[in-house]
Formats: structure tokens, sequence, C-alpha cells
């Protein structure tokens, strides 16, 4: 009973922690511009997000490692320094996007402009932090994060034409405006493929004390917490469908997109909107603020985990504390919330492959995973999503010139 009930509770937070201020910015901007035509880019990183959080967690519990322990252990600190400068780099600039995502809900809501929401959030962030436990942001936000769940019930009220939507899982590319196309698509991938979740993953698996016996929770978990999680992703897209492309509304700011629910559910939505948004980017704030600190304290070997005392682990609690209030600042002066994540999302495509590679190495040695190697399944996949970072990282900046 007891494992039943953390698959049921995994499964649960992890469905209100999936949605984040790259999941709901994206599928917003390919909803409102493109339609149904890149639902098969939720689909397919769907797909590599749950094996490769899957096997974050498999390492953990079989290894006690971390991801990124392993990595510095098995393939050396000079080749995780690449990862962990880009890694650091990127959660700053998401970081920032996910307290812009806070500021501009409050803004919706009150009136007041986002800016002046960013110091109190990044307190309140930072405060949660100091005095609460791993449970608590793993399973208390999550659980608030659960009204994202309002942009699936929307999708059935709004009831779109199912031959539509299935043709949008077929990859097709527009004879128009095909930068922005491909830049969105490039976006989706990386906000959904996200390195932090990773990292974090596997932290929180060695926080939580899995072991061996927690590998079916584990896959439970990955498995149908990601991909009931990628629900509230395409429901997004669909609302935004639905209702913005009709009109020729392009989300070019959060405003317009607040404007999704208000045709299924009147008034209330605009507010189930701001509360999504709010909620959403409040969880994974706290999970990049963690992740950036997890990582630096796994690299240099410092005391980490939020189970311990700020005292206990001075410097782990230093590093996020540093990060929430910097990162807060790109809000104080002024940077548009909604651009910073669209450009976050591509750099984080950018920045992929250093991350992909090391789960081919740990996930095939014996001395890390034992008899729970890879199968060729698990390879392909690793393999397949591999290649398909190495394109993103490409054409990631050239896209973002061109289309973003």
């Amino acid at each position: 009973m007891n494992k039943i009930r953390e698959i049921a509770l995994g499964i649960v937070t992890s469905i209100g922690g999936f949605l984040d201020v790259g999941a709901i910015a994206t599928a917003a901007e390919a909803g409102s511009s493109f339609e149904f035509q890149l639902i098969w880019t939720i689909v397919l990183g769907t797909i590599c997000v749950i094996a490769l959080v899957e096997m974050s967690g498999r390492l953990a519990a079989v290894s006690k490692h971390t991801l990124a322990d392993a990595v510095r252990e098995r393939l050396g600190f000079n080749f995780f320094i690449f990862p962990l400068i880009a890694e650091v780099i990127v959660d700053f600039l998401v970081l920032g996007a996910e307290i812009g995502g806070v500021c501009i809900a409050l803004q919706l809501v009150t009136g007041i402009s986002f800016q002046w929401w960013a110091l109190p959030v990044a307190f309140a962030i930072w405060l949660l932090l100091w005095k609460g436990t791993f449970s608590l942001i793993e399973n208390g936000v999550s659980f608030l994060g659960l009204i994202t769940l309002a942009f699936v019930v929307a999708t059935f009220k709004l009831r779109p034409a199912l031959p539509a939507v299935a043709e949008g899982l077929l990859p097709t590319i527009p004879q128009q405006d095909t930068a922005h196309y491909l830049f969105i698509a490039v976006s989706i991938l990386g906000a959904l493929i996200s390195p932090y979740l990773f990292y974090f993953y596997s932290s929180g698996a060695v926080e939580d004390k899995w072991d061996r016996s927690h590998l079916g929770v584990n896959r439970a978990v990955a498995g149908l917490g990601m991909g009931f999680g990628s629900l509230v992703s395409l429901g997004v897209l669909i609302v935004a469908a639905q209702v913005l492309h009709p009109r020729g509304i392009q989300v070019d700011s959060y405003e317009q997109a607040a404007l999704m629910l208000t045709q299924p559910f009147g008034y209330w939505g605009f507010v189930l909107f701001a509360a999504s948004l709010g909620v959403a980017c409040f969880g994974a704030a706290l999970e990049v603020s963690l992740d950036t600190a997890y990582i630096l304290a796994q690299a240099f070997g410092w005391n980490w985990g939020e189970t311990l005392h700020p005292k206990e682990a001075a410097r782990f609690s230093f590093v996020y504390t540093v990060f929430v209030f910097l990162a807060s600042l790109l809000m104080v002066v002024g940077i548009d919330p909604l651009q910073l994540t669209l450009f976050s999302m591509a750099l984080t495509a950018v920045i992929l492959p250093l991350t992909i590679i090391p789960f081919l190495v740990l996930m095939n040695d014996r001395e890390y995973v034992g008899d729970h190697c890879n199968g060729w399944i698990s390879n392909s996949i690793t393999i397949f999503t591999l290649v398909l970072t190495f394109v993103l990282a490409i054409v990631a900046i050239p896209l973002e010139v061109l289309g973003g």
C-alpha cells in the first residue's frame, strides 16, 4: 500500500508540477499562430522526457548517485564543467522567466506592474526554500499546480474537431512563416526536454532515499506522471488554437494569452489563467532554484539537501539565495517575461546534447546501474534524442534570429 500511495502521490505531483512558464508560453504561441500543426512536437518531446526522467530515477535508485554526481565521477570534472556552466546560465535565465510569470499573474489580478512584484516574489520563493522541506516543495506546491488542469477541462468544453487535432500529430511545414514555425517547434522541445528536470529528479530521488525497491514507482511516476502532465500542455495549445487563432490573435504578451480561458469559463477563465500561470511558475521557480544549488554543490562536493538545516548546508543555501534575488533583477529592470521565456527555451535546446551524452555512458555502465542497464529500446530512444538535440542545438540560434 505504501508503494501505491507513493505512485499516486508521484503521479499527482508530476501532473501538477509539469507545466511551467516555458510550456505555457510555447504551447500558447503554437496554438495561436499555427492552430493544431505543432501538436507533434509536444508528443515527441513527451516521449523523450519520459524516457530520460525514468533513467534519471533509475540511476539514483540503483547507484545512490545523482545525475550530476555520476557525470562528475564517471566522466571527470573537466567534462562536467561544460554542462555545469551551461546549465547554470540557462537556469538563471529560466528562473528569471519563472519569476516573471508569477509577477505577470499578480499584475493581471491587481493591475500593478510586474516589475513591482519581482522582489516580493523572490522573497517568497527564498523564504519557502529556507524554511520549507523537500516534501513540501515537491508535493505541496505541485498539488496546487493541479489547477492547470483547467486547460484540459476547457479543451473538452470547446470540443475541437478530432480529425483536425489528429492531423497535428504528423509533422508538416507551412509555406508561410516557416522560420517562426520552426522556432516555436524548437522552443517547445527545449521547454519539454529541459535539463533541470533530470538533475532535479535524480537529486529528489536521493533526498527521498530511493533504492531498488522504488524502480516500479519510478517507472510509474515517469511514465504516467509526465504523460498525463503533457496533456496540460496539449490543453494549452488546443485552447489557444480554438479561442485565439480564429480571432487572429498571436500571443505576443501574457495579457493576450489570458483571453484563452474566458470563452469556455467566462470571467472566471481569466482568474483561472492567472492562478494557473502564477502557481505553475512559482512551483517551477522553486525547482529551478534548487536545481542550481544541487548541481553546484554536487560538482564541488559541498553538503547539500533541502532536508538539511541551512546551517548544515551553508554554501548550498547561499547559492539558491543569491540566484533567486539576482534572477528577480531581470524583472526589476523591465525585461519582457514572455520574450525572456522564448529565448530561454531556445537556449535550452542549444545545451541539450551536453546533458544527453552522459545518459548513454552511465545507463550502460554496470558499475552504476548493475543489471538495470538500458535495453535496446531505452538506448534507441536515447540515441534518437541525442541526434534530435544536436539538430536543435545547431538550428536554435539561427531560428531565434530569423523567426524568434
